[in-house]
């Protein structure tokens, strides 16, 4: 996180926090990412929040053609709403992800859906710079923030109209926030299961099933990283859980848009 700090201290300095206020002063209002995913629109049984997403710190660029200033993030959003997505998250952070900030305007600009700023937010400061970017949630993650910053950023973040996608791993930090879930308005609030263990960079579907009884409520629920195919969703539907974020898998493929569509592909029987 010491890489991040700097970052922050950095964009402080070239933007004041007037300035800041002022730019979130003259955006739209935000749009309502936690209905979106709750409702499962688009006669889906399962919301997909679709993950625009160029590299990661352990697989490196996702495609070739990713790498470089031509690519279009606006172009894939594009691809995952006419596809049936529920929301499109999208990755921020520019040093281990390629994200840029003002990718999630672009996306806005060109689809209805809300757009989640998935970056590492340490700082009520980027919660601030988030919604002036056009955000409508960000990610929270349990790892990364004591529970007195987790606290005073969901606060401000309901202040500020955003959703939160408060992300947890472990068993020990699932039970450190499960208090904190929907604090302080339960409308404005989705806790997250990352199936990505951080420490070893391995993916187990079944992480979010072995978690699943310590949820109390898994309606709100976002299963993370780990889904492939339909048969995926269906088995996390059987639980109950009926959210997923799935990025680097639709990212890997040469339509994305196609991708999600052959996920969110009904079964022989019309199951979804």
């Amino acid at each position: 996180m010491d890489e991040k700090r700097r970052e922050v201290a950095a964009r402080k300095e070239r933007l004041s926090f007037a300035e800041l206020e002022a730019m979130v002063a003259q955006q739209e209002p935000a749009r309502n990412f936690f209905a979106s995913v709750v409702r499962h629109p688009n006669g889906f049984q399962t919301s997909v929040i679709a993950e625009v997403k160029r590299r990661s710190p352990s697989a490196g660029w996702i495609r070739p053609e990713y790498e470089g200033d031509g690519f279009r993030p606006e172009d894939t959003a594009r691809a995952y709403e006419a596809n049936g997505a529920s929301a499109i998250s999208c990755l921020t952070d520019e040093k281990f992800f390629g994200g840029r900030l003002e990718y999630v305007q672009r996306i806005k600009d060109v689809v209805g859906l809300p757009v989640l700023r998935k970056d590492f937010l340490i700082d009520p400061w980027q919660l601030w710079e988030s919604r002036a970017a056009g955000a409508d949630a960000v990610l929270l993650i349990a790892e990364c923030l004591t529970t007195s910053e987790l606290l005073d950023m969901l606060i401000l973040s309901q202040q500020l109209q955003m959703t939160v996608l408060l992300e947890v791993h472990d068993t020990e930090n699932l039970l450190r926030v499960r208090p904190h879930v929907g604090f302080p308005h339960s409308s404005y609030a989705l806790l997250g299961i990352n199936n990505r263990d951080l420490r070893t960079m391995k993916v187990d579907l079944s992480h979010t099933l072995r978690m699943l009884d310590m949820v109390e409520d898994s309606r709100t629920l976002v299963s993370e990283s780990g889904v492939r195919t339909s048969e995926d969703l269906r088995r996390l539907r059987m639980a109950g859980v009926r959210i997923v974020l799935v990025g680097e898998h639709l990212m890997r493929q040469a339509d994305p848009g196609a991708a999600l569509a052959e996920l969110l592909r009904p079964g022989p029987e019309g199951e979804m």
